[in-house]
């Protein structure tokens, strides 16, 4: 059971949430903490001093005096007048992290919301009932004010949302389940579409989906290190104990233990190459830099996912601060640098495809084929890695360095998170699609080690590639060889082989793996 408003949330246990697996309450202890700002909210809301949001307009209509009577109409309006996102829908689970997410930063106590409207969303919640939220409209200054008044349309009887595998108007889920739309009391809305739900949401699949790349990438990069007969010197712990960086250090570390007591890297120990391409022999300050980025986005994510990122914050009824807790900097600058960090983890990936297709190296022949000519072999592949790697730099601009006032002028700069958190999720999907390509080539030269053993991880994860793709001999359809590869890696099924052998890991630094 997890506490809504009193217990930390991570990236693991939000992600428990939402696949049913934790269950997320509101004790009484949370009910009085949230209870006794409600009430101070009430009674601010009663009196002829101006508090932004509670009785007065939004943005630039800050001095503009509501009166009592018309309090709940403002709150109203603003979802209304807000909901102006274009574009696809979000994935569904985007949008019940969002609610997730904003139901544990409410929960706090500092937001003036009501036990009744946390009890509606955490029903939509728990019911599998999600709204419908368009993908673009936010530039992550007031929080996500956009995709926030989408989301909680439904609260208000308004919007659409899924249910039962179905896109429908949200009037006519309530009908079904007998309930009246909720009417807002002063500061509700406010507090609902201020925040940063919708660049967070995102961020915690960033964490989690680029997690899964910078393991894979290793284990892929192990494999294609043994089919190309490639040194394992460059990950000896004692040359990076003299550079001492967590992610380089973790990811040498990684690059050992899946090479150990290979009978392929004892074969060549004493030939005469000197040193491999960087591709190969810079594995760890490549793949490790991108770890440094993982981590630090992961810290940045926990920060938030815990912190109150509405506006005004209600301290005491003597202290009620209009500040900008909303401001999505904080998140958008990391999801900028995991982004680039992404897209080297590809730009590398694709450097080995291109060097297992050369012929160069003893018993792996040109293409990847024995029998070239009449045959291309896996030439093509690397062309679609290289077009996936040249997307993803173009992707890689930071969002976090442009800023166009909004407001007029009341928001005269704004972070663009929501933007940075859209394209690291599509630089991923690109990884993802280049990490599968390298899996392929990486498997198809490794055979022509046979009969010559690897490491018993490396041997399993080729044993499973094998068993789902079979040997080229000629020329095929490779892109439905593509489609099985990415299928073994979004079932994360090598991963577990990994950890079969977690007794052998015991110098990982843990902090790289859990989250």
């Amino acid at each position: 059971m997890f506490k809504y408003g009193l217990d930390s949330l991570t990236v693991g246990k939000v992600l428990h949430i939402l696949k049913g697996k934790l269950k997320g309450v509101i004790t009484n202890e949370a009910k009085n903490n949230i209870k006794k700002c409600h009430d101070i909210v009430i009674a601010t809301a009663k009196k002829d001093k101006a508090v932004y949001g509670i009785n007065t307009g939004f943005g630039p209509l800050c001095d503009t005096i509501i009166s009592k009577e018309n309090t709940s109409i403002l709150q109203r309006k603003i979802l209304l007048s807000h909901a102006v996102g274009v574009g696809k829908p979000i994935d569904k689970d985007l949008a019940k992290l969002m609610l997730i997410l904003k139901v544990h930063s409410l929960s706090k106590g500092y937001s003036g919301i009501s036990i009744k409207i946390l009890n509606r969303i955490i029903w939509f919640i728990e019911n599998d009932i999600i709204p419908m939220v368009p993908e673009q409209g936010s530039v992550g200054a007031s929080g996500d004010l956009c995709p926030l008044a989408h989301l909680f349309l439904p609260l208000i009887g308004e919007g659409k949302v899924y249910y039962k595998n179905e896109l429908v108007p949200t009037q006519q889920v309530l009908l079904e389940f007998k309930l009246q739309p909720i009417i807002l009391h002063p500061k509700a809305g406010l507090a609902l579409i201020n925040g940063t739900q919708f660049i967070l949401a995102h961020a915690v699949m960033v964490v989690d989906k680029m997690y899964k790349c910078l393991s894979h990438a290793d284990l892929i990069g192990s494999l294609m290190i043994e089919g190309l007969m490639g040194s394992q010197t460059p990950f000896y712990k004692e040359l990076h104990q003299t550079r001492p960086f967590k992610g380089i250090i973790h990811v040498a570390s990684r690059m050992r233990t899946f090479l150990k007591d290979s009978e392929i890297g004892a074969s060549h120990q004493n030939c005469g190459k000197v040193q491999d391409p960087y591709s190969m022999r810079c594995i760890p300050q490549v793949h490790g830099s991108s770890r440094n980025a993982w981590l630090h986005l992961k810290e940045m994510v926990e920060t938030e996912m815990n912190s109150v990122t509405d506006n005004p914050i209600i301290i005491s009824e003597d202290l009620i601060i209009s500040g900008g807790s909303f401001h999505g900097q904080p998140l958008a600058m990391p999801l900028d640098y995991a982004c680039l960090a992404v897209a080297e983890l590809g730009s590398i990936s694709d450097r080995r495809i291109y060097l297992s297709l050369g012929g160069k190296y003893e018993g792996t022949p040109r293409l990847l084929l024995k029998d070239t000519g009449l045959n291309s072999g896996f030439m093509i592949l690397q062309y679609a890695s290289a077009a996936l790697v040249s997307e993803n730099k173009g992707l890689c601009f930071p969002s976090s360095a442009d800023s166009i006032p909004t407001s007029l002028g009341q928001e005269d700069h704004v972070s663009m998170g929501s933007i940075s958190s859209r394209k690291a999720l599509q630089v991923i999907g690109n990884l993802e699609k280049i990490l599968a390509i390298e899996l392929l080539c990486a498997a198809q030269a490794f055979d022509f080690r046979k009969p010559l053993k690897s490491s018993k991880t490396l041997d399993e994860v080729h044993n499973l590639v094998r068993s789902k793709i079979e040997h080229a001999t000629e020329d095929r359809i490779f892109s439905l060889d593509i489609e099985k590869a990415i299928a073994i890696l979004k079932s994360n099924s090598l991963l577990e082989i990994t950890k079969q052998n977690i007794n052998s890991y015991s110098e990982f630094d843990t902090e790289f793996e859990t989250y």
